[in-house]
């Protein structure tokens, strides 16, 4: 029997070999896929199946520009610029609070389904505008009546001048300075008259090269004028550090201020027994202070209002002045029995505050510096801030005390009670004078703030962690929170607030325990934080340098004179 021709099989023996397109796919470096796309869900298990993690989603400011934007668009291209813009679905819930009728007044929705029926109903065209798909459209009426094919070609003239005053209005703001300043004029069309009289411009004209007819934009010229507007740029905060420095031995110590930043960019930080000098200019780094052969260490420090002088806090109750650009000591004074962890300046005027409850105002002119001693805390006095602007101190201690000081006077101006813990995080506002915000430790977890003219409270956040430091933001009304122990999932975070409206910026996470030691840079664009995980972070705030903002107030106010001329 003859051999019969068998199908063709392939090979097994052979690996399989995989066929890729030639598609590019672009890289996605440094983009945040989970905040713009919403790839991963909000809750995730761990490998193990065990705990589960949450992912707090963000909200992507250019994406929800980017929404509006095409909201508004869809509206324009649906309805016209007559018709009123209603929000989008997903700002919402809902597909809008109004809905446009017949006669252009405005009916209140409802998310029920006959809401939903009678909007689209309204919106969509009538059955005469879909016979007259085609057609030409009068221009003295909205109506859409088809005219005849006859009467078209019995006047011409009349009917493609209508045409183009039509279709020339909706070009002619978007244009129509360029058009009005062109003198140009088609050579084979003579300047028509209209209806009613008067003589069509250039740019009115069909055989005008700026006319709507000739337009390669898939859009209509009301959408093009809202494309073509501008806009504000969004702000983008990075989540990510710009730099981050090693700070072995930075203790983990609520109690303590071992971070600050000089108006000459230069960043002190208390190490153990030592102080060392970073500058922000060229990155050097210099050994300032060192306590090695002694029992003592580190507690606090604080620069002078122009960055000449620093002012060091030890363990022991010492408190020493240094001279930064020589690199000298320049004075030891004595007076405290326990650590001295807030010191704060008031141009030549040393405050400081002890483990030993006591508060010290020191004169650093003359020899015998101790001014006076106050003593309205019961515990340790863990904060302190002066107000030079109103002439006000504000000193917060371990008793869960908040009190605020007339210049050097003996009894509080004010008595502050709500905080339920510890008081170390304190600042003045530069924008408001008069505005204080405080936090409160663990047993507290809230922001305050205060009119300290009045002596009244004015709001409140529940931050649900330990408050551990609080800054001012120089150039924009806004406030800079870091954290600790939280008794949700959220730990360790830095946080920024908009104030007065006390809604929240934007979450910075990175460190590993509790932040305990924020500073803000000179120009106010920046901010360092530290923590016990023994790291510096600096994280960019994206927000105009102090030099900018105020070069942009010199102008505000140098127009608002020529007004008054």
């Amino acid at each position: 029997m003859a051999d019969l021709p068998r199908t063709p099989r392939k090979d097994r023996t052979k690996a399989y070999t995989s066929t890729y397109g030639d598609r590019f796919i672009p890289s996605r470096d440094g983009t945040d896929l989970q905040a713009a796309f919403q790839l991963l869900p909000e809750e995730i298990w761990t490998p193990g199946g065990r705990h589960k993690r949450k992912k707090m989603p963000d909200v992507d400011a250019q994406m929800e520009e980017a929404n509006e934007t095409y909201s508004m668009l869809l509206s324009s291209e649906l309805f016209g610029t007559d018709r009123p813009v209603t929000s989008s679905p997903s700002s919402h819930g809902n597909w809008g609070a109004l809905s446009p009728t017949r006669t252009g007044s405005t009916t209140p929705l409802t998310n029920s389904p006959s809401a939903v029926r009678t909007y689209r109903a309204d919106s969509m065209p009538t059955s005469t505008s879909k016979k007259n798909l085609l057609s030409f459209r009068n221009p003295a009426s909205s109506s859409t009546t088809p005219v005849s094919r006859r009467t078209m070609m019995m006047n011409p003239s009349s009917s493609r001048i209508r045409d183009a005053a039509t279709l020339d209005n909706d070009v002619a703001d978007l244009y129509g300075s360029v058009a009005r300043s062109s003198s140009f004029v088609s050579p084979s069309v003579s300047p028509a008259s209209t209806p009613t009289g008067g003589v069509l411009s250039p740019f009115e004209q069909i055989d005008s090269p700026i006319h709507t007819a000739y337009s390669t934009s898939p859009v209509k010229p009301e959408s093009q004028r809202l494309l073509m507007n501008a806009r504000v740029s969004s702000r983008v905060i990075s989540k990510v550090p710009y730099k981050v420095l090693d700070a072995p031995e930075l203790a983990d110590d609520f109690y303590l201020n071992l971070v600050d930043w000089s108006q000459q960019d230069v960043l002190a930080v208390g190490l153990n027994k030592c102080v060392y000098l970073w500058s922000a200019k060229t990155s050097g780094v210099t050994k300032l202070c060192d306590l090695q052969g002694t029992q003592d260490s580190i507690t606090g420090l604080n620069w002078s209002e122009q960055g000449q002088y620093l002012a060091v806090g030890t363990q022991s109750g010492l408190v020493q002045i240094w001279d930064v650009e020589r690199e000298k000591l320049l004075r030891t004074m004595l007076g405290h029995t326990a650590r001295v962890g807030a010191i704060a300046w008031n141009h030549h005027i040393l405050t400081t505050g002890s483990r030993d409850r006591n508060i010290y105002h020191r004169d650093v002119r003359v020899p015998e510096h101790h001014i006076k001693t106050l003593q309205a805390h019961r515990q340790e006095v863990c904060g302190l801030k002066w107000n030079a602007a109103c002439d006000q101190l504000a000193s917060g201690g371990n008793d869960n005390k908040l009190l605020i000081w007339h210049g050097l006077s003996d009894t509080p101006l004010h008595r502050f009670n709500e905080h339920t813990a510890a008081v170390k995080a304190i600042a003045w506002s530069p924008h408001q004078q008069g505005l204080l915000a405080s936090g409160g430790g663990t047993a507290d977890m809230k922001i305050r703030f205060w009119n300290t003219q009045t002596g009244k409270p004015l709001s409140v956040i529940d931050t649900g962690s330990q408050v551990c430091n609080l800054a001012w933001n120089k150039t924009s009304n806004e406030i800079i929170s870091t954290h600790g122990y939280s008794s949700s999932n959220m730990h360790n975070q830095i946080q920024l607030w908009r104030y007065p409206s006390l809604s929240q910026v934007a979450t910075l996470t990175g460190h590993t325990m509790r932040v305990l030691y924020l500073a803000m840079s000179p120009s106010g664009k920046s901010i360092v934080t530290g923590a016990g995980d023994e790291t510096l972070r600096f994280w960019d705030l994206n927000t105009p340098a102090r030099e900018q903002q105020d070069r942009m107030d010199d102008r505000s106010l140098q127009s608002s004179f020529m007004k008054l001329r």
